[in-house]
């Protein structure tokens, strides 16, 4: 059949313009702003910090703006003459005539007053054409059935890249004068005075851990390790708790805080689910043993109890999510999605062990390694949301070789990069936890010997009962110390320590 009868079989349909759809880009923008440039290079001063080459639409637009950013950024002027030279030997710019174009964009030019406004619509463009260039990838890749590549990691991507879209080009960085420094410090110190704890971070509700730390600050990583069965989990638990309970939104959004007091808290427990948690919780709310609701063990009046300690918690802005063995980037992602939605004040990680680095290709490296890189993203993590991390970590056994079982940093567990990363590193220590082993008689052992050594332990055992010490072993901006905390085991609940000589006198 010839080129005529298909012709005629199958006559060509008119264009529909909805399929003829061009990228969104402004010429006469780009034009308007390259021109300016050149005639003022303070225009490039202005615009620099967000705009890039690569967010012209325009290609011969963007090697204009490139050639004239390495050029005033080597201390020279930027103009149609300087730049004469550089592009009489392009050959790429002859179709729209070469160096003389350079001259037509600058007669082209508008005020320097009004750069930064066509800038931002030659970005607000580029970001449009990422939309779409994204909005094209996530239909290919949803169609590309691949078994190595779930639909839930190609979610977690879509919502990193829109993150970074969203985030990306911000020109509120960089160096601000000192007086206006000095405004948000005392705008800080203000705040915490206001507050009841007069702390400036997220209070912890440990009178004396929030007078050592100044509460959780934003941005830090701070790290609580312990040996297992210690109380990390309900310490970090109780922290949460209290964070979320005191929630109070901001009432002055212009100074940047994302609440007056407390935080809406995004908890990551890898270890337990949410119920398990939610056990502790209504534990120490309602003052009923932990285990005792485990087993079902309750009264009626207990069920009374919890109905009105879950009225009490039921507006409580604290968020867990029990996830196990989730990479760094898709905890980002899901912090990240918590901040859009939430104005997320503080992340709690139950515990870095069980995290996976975003990077599977590098499965095979060593787990000293791995967890460098997870210590590190959770790091960028807390920089980036501008929120205090708080990431629970075992500790080494190395802790029980010795005689005083104080931890020490170099007991932290399988890297020292954590030590390294960590603005804040405290450990909990329960000497009641190492002298609950009651005692036995041993083989040579004489009767009144061992009694002796039994009354010993029973003493030793009754003047640690519920005690806790809270070691601050590493403290970037403040003093480290120890504080002490009263534990209760039945409810799981720390608690402010009352030394003996602090009770007040009976009155009889």
């Amino acid at each position: 059949m010839d080129t005529k009868t298909i012709s005629r079989l199958t006559p060509l349909r008119a264009p529909d313009p909805e399929l003829l759809r061009t990228p969104p880009y402004n010429t006469e923008a780009e034009q308007a702003l390259l021109g300016t440039i050149l005639i003022n290079n303070a225009a490039y001063v202005r615009v620099c910090e967000f705009l890039r080459p690569e967010h012209f639409g325009n290609a011969m637009h963007s090697r204009i703006f490139a050639a004239i950013a390495k050029v005033v950024e080597g201390g020279q002027r930027a103009d149609p003459v300087t730049l004469k030279g550089l592009f009489d030997q392009d050959t790429a710019l002859e179709t729209i005539g070469g160096s003389q174009y350079l001259g037509r964009l600058a007669a082209a030019a508008v005020t320097i007053i009004n750069a930064e406004d066509y800038a931002r619509v030659i970005y607000d463009l580029y970001l449009r054409r990422e939309l779409i260039t994204l909005g094209e990838d996530v239909v290919n890749d949803a169609f590309r059935y691949d078994l190595d590549d779930p639909a839930r990691d190609q979610i977690e991507r879509t919502e990193k890249k829109l993150f970074d879209l969203a985030t990306a080009g911000d020109a509120d960085g960089g160096f601000r004068i000192f007086s206006t420094a000095l405004t948000s410090a005392i705008v800080n110190a203000e705040s915490a005075f206001k507050r009841n704890g007069k702390t400036v971070g997220v209070a912890t509700g440990f009178v004396d851990l929030d007078r050592k730390l100044g509460g959780l600050h934003p941005s830090d990583l701070v790290v609580l390790a312990g040996r297992p069965s210690t109380g990390k989990t309900s310490l970090a638990t109780n922290i949460a708790f209290h964070a979320a309970k005191s929630y109070q939104p901001s009432s002055t959004p212009e100074v940047r805080k994302t609440a007056d007091d407390g935080a809406v808290v995004g908890f990551f427990s890898l270890e337990m689910s949410a119920e398990q948690l939610a056990t502790r919780i209504l534990a120490e709310e309602s003052g009923v043993s932990s285990d005792r609701i485990r087993r079902g063990d309750v009264s009626r009046a207990d069920f009374d109890r919890f109905v009105q300690a879950s009225q009490r918690l039921a507006a409580v802005k604290l968020f867990i999510d029990d996830t196990p063995a989730l990479t760094v980037s898709a905890l980002r992602t899901r912090a990240r999605r918590l901040m859009r939605q939430q104005s997320l004040g503080l992340v709690v990680i139950d515990y870095l062990q069980l995290l996976r680095p975003s990077n599977q290709a590098r499965a095979q490296d060593n787990r000293v390694q791995e967890i460098s890189e997870i210590t590190r993203g959770l790091k960028a993590l807390a920089k980036e949301l501008n929120v205090p991390v708080l990431a629970l970590s075992q500790l080494s056994r190395a802790v029980e070789q010795r005689e005083d079982k104080r931890p020490l940093l170099a007991d932290l567990r399988e890297s020292g990069s954590i030590e390294q990363d960590a603005d804040v590193v405290m450990f909990i220590f329960r000497e009641e936890y190492y002298l609950s082993r009651e005692p036995t008689r041993r083989a040579d052992e004489s009767e009144s010997k061992f009694n002796e050594r039994y009354q010993e332990w029973r003493e030793r055992l009754e003047k640690v009962h519920g005690l806790a010490e809270i070691i601050v072993a590493k403290q970037r901006h403040g003093p480290i110390g120890t504080v002490k905390l009263h534990f209760d085991a039945e409810t799981t609940k720390f608690d402010n320590y009352m030394a003996p000589d602090h009770f007040p006198q009976a009155d009889f």
